[in-house]
């Protein structure tokens, strides 16, 4: 018995000393096999034909852990686009295998800060990731020139930094930061870029008192997706989105928020109240973006823009509440690493989940 003991104890410090000697190495070489099988590497050159969507923020100026600020990439084809630049962002889109050195052109559907205060970082990303020799394109709302010019007022010194330090070759001065292009919208809607088999067009929505604001559509070959921005029910929405396969499309549940509300109004926070109160007529409820994504003829609808957050998912059936009934597509509350993909010459709608 005393041996069995003694060997039983042996065997307990040789394992012990195998899991500290052994476990580190394991991680080591499992760390520098994830290291060489994914640094400097670009997934989606190995894609699928299509569109692929990816939401790199989810949420909305109120803290959500799983929800950065407004941001959604778009890869339709060989053509890599980004909508609004909300914070986190362009954090989420690398490790979700987008590909943001290879932006052709950063889209703003309108000038609330929630919708561009990850911009300054989104572009040292677009520059140094992408080896630019020109600065990258900016496109939105008119006011769109201002901004960009305060973000690379913002971000010039920091710039002569990064090229004193890694050279010309790699932080190019010349392709540092934006050029703006403002859109201007006489009508309900017009087309902005065309190229290749690449169709986008922007379209009014309803935001006031922020004027003007847009949602754009994206066509590419067989397969397109709309995408809202802020805004209340507005007709124009469906009507620019007419047989998309996904409507993106911003969500505010109003029940939520007033119960926000009245607990700000019960704590005597009277400043937070009447924020609650204002934001309830400028967005959209599920149930009618629901009825949007109906009118529309849209397949499938994703929701974006969480208000409020949702840091728990059994949240999730009381924030779409009603909102099946008048869609009979699938729904999605999306969060930050959603993923759609939309593969040419098909009928398929894949979703995933990128981080």
């Amino acid at each position: 018995m005393k041996k069995l003991a003694i060997f039983a104890l042996a065997l307990l410090a040789v394992l012990f000393i195998g899991r500290q000697v052994l476990v580190p190495k394991m991680v080591e070489k499992g760390f520098a096999k994830m290291v060489f099988e994914n640094i400097g590497v670009d997934p989606s050159v190995n894609l699928e034909d299509g569109l692929h969507v990816y939401i790199c923020g989810a949420g909305s100026p109120l803290p959500d852990p799983k929800r950065s600020g407004p941001c959604i990439g778009v890869l339709a084809g060989n053509q890599a686009f980004v909508f609004d630049a909300g914070t986190g962002g362009s954090r989420n889109l690398g490790p979700m295998g987008f590909p943001l050195g290879r932006t052709d052109q950063i889209f703003l559907t309108h000038l609330h800060s929630d919708h561009l205060d990850g911009l300054g970082e989104m572009l040292l990303g677009t520059w140094i990731n992408g080896g630019r020799s020109a600065p990258t394109k900016v496109s939105g709302p008119v006011g769109t020139s201002k901004v960009v010019e305060g973000f690379n007022m913002a971000y010039q010194i920091d710039s002569t930094y990064r090229t004193a330090h890694h050279g010309a070759d790699i932080a190019n001065p010349a392709g540092f930061g934006a050029v703006a292009s403002e859109i201007k919208m006489p009508g309900k809607s017009r087309g902005i870029y065309e190229k290749g088999d690449v169709k986008i067009t922007a379209f009014k929505v309803s935001h006031e008192p922020i004027s003007p604001a847009f949602g754009y559509r994206i066509d590419y070959k067989d397969r397109s997706i709309a995408i809202s921005g802020d805004t209340a029910p507005n007709p124009n929405i469906a009507a620019s989105s007419k047989g998309v396969d996904v409507l993106f499309h911003e969500a505010l549940n109003m029940e939520m928020v007033k119960t926000l509300e009245n607990g700000a109004t019960a704590n005597g926070a009277k400043r937070l109240a009447k924020i609650f109160y204002d934001i309830q007529d400028y967005h959209t409820s599920p149930v009618d973006a629901a009825k949007t994504a109906n009118a529309a003829g849209a397949k499938d609808l994703v929701l974006y823009h969480i208000v409020p957050m949702l840091p728990s998912d059994s949240l999730i059936p009381m924030f779409v509440k009603g909102a099946a009934a008048e869609f009979d597509g699938k729904i999605t509350v999306s969060e930050d690493g959603t993923i759609v993909r939309l593969p040419i010459d098909s009928n398929a709608i894949i979703y995933e989940h990128g981080l």
